[in-house]
């Protein structure tokens, strides 16, 4: 028999949709398990990475399935966005057009691959009948008060010609666009207060079991900053301006303060200068650098002098007040106290511009005329200590001086305790076309209108002619922009922009729970049956934006009544990519492998087997055209061996396998057969449950294909039994059915079986078998390797010490000298100390 990938698939396929193999209803008799996968973007084709992340939660669905899990496992499309967007600018066509089209395409390629989704589930995020419930959201935050209009500083991509929000940009650039520095614009924008669960979104971080490095840098994004305001005067204006800061400990230490070009003081600043056009200048200079600081750490701070200086309430010291790039409106008070002996950036600052150093922390237990002498540091202390050269507070320790120091700014009236976060409101409002309308009106009389519930949803028109440029396409419609306000009935207009399309993504998981109902977003008997997700699987790329969006959007469902729970998310996990030539695979590098051209070359069984074989599944994986080809010799091995063996196979019973272990009666090969499959079995078993080493599983099921054919003479001298051997084969083939379900599905119809491989019941691990019968334990001589003894797996340690004293090697460097102890760690290693 020839394994033929093409002719297998086409026929199992064929097979699994004709029994509606993967479709699944809410069951309370059973236990349910949710794996879900991030859905894709419709681009064209799937690539690489798709088939990666799609390999991992398919054999994780199968397993579980196989567990006697009630499996929910569903996939669809993140379908709005830029990409059609511009598509459609190029070509003239609608973004439907390619949106759909791609669709169809994409759902085939996921489709040929044999993924066991429930397609009747399939959510689609560009479809009225799915954003009618973002606009339905949109109003509800609007009522709860957690969606406002206001204007404000924007991140603006000029390619995109669209308004970003912080978490989209990266390195000063717009995430999309490597190369496209981020401009700022004042902008009338909707956000939504996801501030409002800073906390939650921090505190709730307990309860996932997610990788460390999302939750942390989750953490850092939120950036909760416990502190103190403090009040500094400044000298000859009725002004004071307001620091914040986490060590007021420091504030002796204070020789200036740090402005942010858009500090409202600013003006006044200027219009009280001697030289106001030259400080002008100069804040429009900081101001221009100010995006790349908020988020290049190694940007060169800059920054310019105003002139006038503050008074510090502590000491009455006056400190000049500089402009500088690093400080933002967006954070604290949009001020700060320059301390550059005890903080990196202020330090690197004031080098550069020669502003004085004053210490004013010391490490515990430094002498006096040691502290007298740190002015001239190298570098910052930036850790706590002891206070010196900080009047009535020297002495305290860090952490008392600080409350001591709060209390009395709040007794005398010119600070207080203050908690910030780094966390800003979501700005979702973009001035491009493909995305969900807002669902507001403006109405001169009423002022902002929600659209009534029943008129939703605000259907995009498709009379728009698309150009990229100038103000937002909807804008360029009169009958979607002039309406009648629900209110009054008077003149009104719709709002033009549409809402980030991370708003689809941060909710769409609910909705395939039941993706035709059209009364509610979802149904909440299904979510409250099929919820939390037990295992989601995505890029850490989405850490700090689809991944607290779509926590933000549980919290804020919980509290408007549709869901009991805090978190939609129980288990997380982050494959890596895939890569070739040490490269992340694009056109632009001529390094792309096509997954439909491989499917055709190899079939899919293949691709999935090397997508899990090549790499540990949070490693990036590297393509080798080589491993591929091992992949699919070994699928032809394995095919050919069942094949081999199955006539006098397939009408036994493995049951009488049982009994012969049972009695005893199992010959050695016949019990090194079932030994090295109940190992693998129990290996595959376990990873499956809790470390994903599918890489390792899959070497495992290749060591033991390898032992049945090494068993090839035992087999055909009877010496390994038709019953021992179908068991064996029988487990080989279960394992293979989580990785390479189709060919698995063959080989189990081959061996007599009647159902899919996917209907059958997880093995059990038998101990006994699994047990080795020997073991082999290295022994050395002062740690160092000198033996390999084979022992009973029942031995003890006094026998283990008789025969490692005993074995001839380890003789030969123990004899005429003195055995001091010799150390067993149990099972494991034999270590002889000799004098």
């Amino acid at each position: 028999m020839e394994y033929d990938p093409q002719q297998i698939e086409k026929k199992w396929q064929e097979r699994w949709a004709r029994e509606h193999l993967f479709e699944t209803e809410p069951d309370p008799a059973r236990r349910e398990y949710y794996v879900l996968e991030m859905l894709p973007y419709p681009s064209g084709d799937i690539h690489m990475g798709h088939v990666r992340n799609y390999s991992i939660g398919d054999a994780l669905a199968r397993y579980v399935r196989m567990k006697g899990y009630n499996v929910l496992h569903p996939i669809g499309w993140d379908a709005f966005g830029l990409p059609a967007e511009n598509a459609a600018i190029k070509s003239g066509r609608h973004p439907s057009e390619f949106t759909f089209s791609y669709i169809d395409r994409m759902r085939g390629q996921l489709q040929r691959l044999g993924f066991s989704y429930d397609w009747r589930r399939e959510v689609t995020t560009c479809v009225a009948e799915y954003y009618r419930w973002n606009q339905w959201f949109f109003i509800k935050m609007f009522e709860h008060g957690l969606a406002y209009r206001k204007q404000a500083r924007v991140n603006w991509c000029t390619k995109c010609e669209t308004v970003l929000a912080n978490e989209q940009v990266v390195d000063g650039c717009c995430w999309r666009h490597e190369d496209t520095p981020v401009e700022e614009r004042e902008l009338e924008q909707w956000f939504l207060k996801t501030t409002a669960y800073a906390d939650q979104l921090l505190d709730d971080m307990k309860d996932l079991r997610w990788p460390e490095r999302v939750l942390t840098m989750q953490r850092n994004w939120i950036g909760k900053s416990v502190g103190s305001e403090v009040d500094f005067d400044v000298d000859g204006l009725e002004e004071s301006i307001r620091i914040f800061t986490t060590r007021i400990d420091t504030i002796y230490g204070c020789t200036a303060l740090f402005l942010a070009a858009e500090h409202p003081l600013i003006e006044k600043l200027i219009a009280a200068s001697e030289q106001p056009e030259e400080l002008a200048r100069e804040v429009e200079r900081i101001k221009a650098s100010s995006v790349q600081a908020r988020v290049e750490v190694n940007l060169k701070k800059e920054g310019a002098p105003t002139g006038f200086k503050a008074r510090n309430p502590f000491n009455g010291a006056d400190v000049p007040i500089w402009i500088a790039n690093f400080v933002l409106m967006g954070y604290g008070t949009g001020a700060v106290m320059a301390v550059p002996a005890h903080d990196e950036r202020d330090f690197e600052f004031c080098s550069e511009y020669g502003l004085p150093i004053r210490t004013v922390i010391v490490p515990e237990n430094t002498a006096v005329d040691e502290a007298a002498a740190s002015d001239a540091r190298a570098d910052a202390f930036t850790e706590y200590g002891v206070l010196v050269n900080s009047g009535a507070y020297s002495g305290l320790r860090s952490e008392e001086a600080i409350t001591r120091m709060t209390d009395d700014a709040e007794k005398r009236g010119f600070g207080k305790r203050k908690v910030y976060f780094r966390l800003r409101d979501w700005g979702v409002s973009r001035q491009r076309y493909w995305g969900t309308p807002i669902p507001m009106i403006y109405c001169n009389a009423c002022g902002i209108v929600p659209v009534p519930e029943q008129d939703l949803p605000v259907v995009l028109p498709r009379n728009v002619k698309l150009t990229g440029e100038g103000r937002a396409a909807l804008a360029t419609v009169p009958e979607f922009v002039d309406v009648k306000c629900p209110k009054c009935g008077g003149p009104a207009r719709r709002e033009t922009d549409t809402m980030d399309t991370f708003v689809d993504s941060s909710w769409y998981f609910y909705r395939y729970t039941d993706p035709t109902i059209s009364t509610a977003p979802f149904d909440r008997a299904a979510v409250k049956y099929w919820f939390p997700v037990d295992q989601y699987i995505g890029g850490i790329e989405h850490a700090i934006l689809h991944l607290i969006y779509m926590r933000f959007w549980t919290k804020v469902m919980r509290d408007i009544g549709l869901v009991d729970f805090a978190e939609p998310v129980t288990r997380l996990f982050n494959q890596g990519m895939v890569i070739k030539d040490g490269a992340k695979m694009s056109k632009s590098k001529g390094n792309v492998v096509d997954p439909v051209a491989m499917c055709a070359r190899y079939g899919a069984d293949t691709v999935r087997l090397y997508m899990l074989f090549a790499a540990p599944p949070e490693k990036d994986l590297e393509w080798s055209d080589q491993g591929i080809e091992g992949a699919f010799r070994f699928l032809n091995r394995v095919y050919r061996m069942v094949a081999r063996y199955a006539d006098r196979i397939r009408s036994v019973s493995t049951d009488d396998a049982v009994v012969a272990n049972a009695a005893g009666s199992l010959s050695p090969e016949e019990r090194r057969l079932l030994r090295k499959a109940h190992q693998t079995l129990k290996h595959v078993g376990d990873d499956m449950e809790e470390r994903w080493h599918f890489n390792t599983d899959v070497a495992l099921i290749m060591e033991l294909a390898n032992e049945i054919g090494d068993l090839g003479p035992a087999i055909e001298s009877g010496a390994v039994r038709a019953e021992v051997l179908k068991s064996g084969l029988d487990m080989l083939v279960l394992m293979l059915a989580l990785f390479t379900p189709h060919i698995a599905d063959e080989l189990w119809e081959t061996l007599g079986h009647q159902t899919s491989a996917l209907l059958v019941p997880w093995p059990a691990v038998d101990p006994a078998l699994a047990a080795e019968e020997e073991l082999e334990i290295p022994v050395q001589v002062n740690g160092k390797l000198r033996a390999r003894i084979r022992v009973p797996a029942t031995a003890s340690d006094d026998e283990i010490r008789t025969l490692a004293l005993a074995e001839t090697k380890v003789r030969e460097f123990t004899e005429g000298r003195q055995i001091a102890k010799v150390v067993i760690v149990p099972k494991k290693l034999v270590n002889v100390v000799v004098k």
